[in-house]
């Protein structure tokens, strides 16, 4: 079974957007897709099989206020309008909408993480926790602590994917997949540090003490996380696919020329999965 593995990144996550178009060019499908934060918008419009769809999210509707703003923040204690992104313009009304019916006919397993916030412990939701117009673990797994509220399924609220699996290669490997393709958003070598995180944690601890504390510890999983999968690219099992530079780019960084330069390196860069999962040698053979 071939999987991928897309840890998203906020506005970084256009880099996958690249690497799914050039898959979605090229006829290269995977059995098992999990996404974390953007990383699972990436995978459902991958499995719906719209090119190009994404990068309309990351380069027009990112910059209207509704999509995300300080107005937003003020007004909603969100800086990001999850319902607008995944609802308005998502739905089949919507603008652009999702194709879920294709989704759901995708022979591929689809799963998406999330942070419960009240336990701190990590949720792998997939496709039957989805229904048309229903893309509510999407937006659960997208919700950045402090920056958003936590987004409520089923009565439980949920934070960013990115704090409870930031890189969920084993998961990947212990559902059954024998080779993965895992995009990275920041160079393979990044080392993350935990005082980035340090004052949202801080802040995060008064309501939601268990999920502070994944936050603090964020750093070390990422860590961890990329370090294996390093273990599994020497043993010819896993390809990391990540940019040599963040092109200006951090997680709410909007600027469009940064946005479709890291676009294009995911695109160029993705040219590695043909070779990886259909070795030359097999090719001639």
């Amino acid at each position: 079974m071939i999987g991928v593995v897309d840890v998203g990144g906020g506005l970084r996550g256009i880099y996958g957007a690249g690497v799914f178009d050039r898959c979605l060019g090229s006829g290269i499908e995977f059995d098992y897709c999990i996404g974390v934060s953007a990383g699972s918008a990436n995978i459902a419009s991958f499995l719906s099989k719209q090119k190009g769809r994404n990068y309309k999210f990351y380069t027009e509707y990112a910059f209207r206020r509704q999509y995300m703003s300080l107005h937003n923040l003020i007004r909603t204690g969100s800086y990001i309008d999850m319902d607008y992104v995944y609802g308005v313009l998502s739905c089949m009304n919507g603008e652009n909408p999702l194709d879920f019916k294709t989704i759901q006919q995708s022979h591929s397993a689809m799963k998406v993480v999330a942070l419960n916030a009240l336990t701190g412990e990590t949720t792998y939701f997939d496709k039957s926790d989805m229904s048309q117009d229903n893309y509510h673990i999407l937006k659960a797994s997208s919700s950045i602590p402090v920056i958003c509220k936590p987004y409520f399924v089923d009565g439980v609220p949920y934070y960013d994917g990115g704090i409870a699996d930031p890189v969920p290669v084993q998961k990947a490997f212990d559902d059954g997949c024998d080779k993965v393709v895992l995009i990275l958003t920041k160079p393979k070598d990044f080392i993350r540090s935990a005082k980035r995180d340090a004052p949202f944690a801080r802040l995060l601890r008064h309501r939601y003490p268990k999920a502070a504390e994944r936050l603090m510890l964020r750093y070390q999983t990422y860590n961890d996380g990329v370090a294996l999968a390093k273990k599994y690219e020497k043993q010819g099992k896993l390809l990391i696919i990540a940019p040599d530079d963040c092109c200006g780019m951090n997680t709410l960084t909007k600027k469009k020329t940064c946005i479709d330069k890291l676009y294009r390196k995911g695109y160029e860069d993705a040219g590695a999965i043909t070779e990886f999962l259909y070795p030359a040698e097999n090719i001639s053979a």
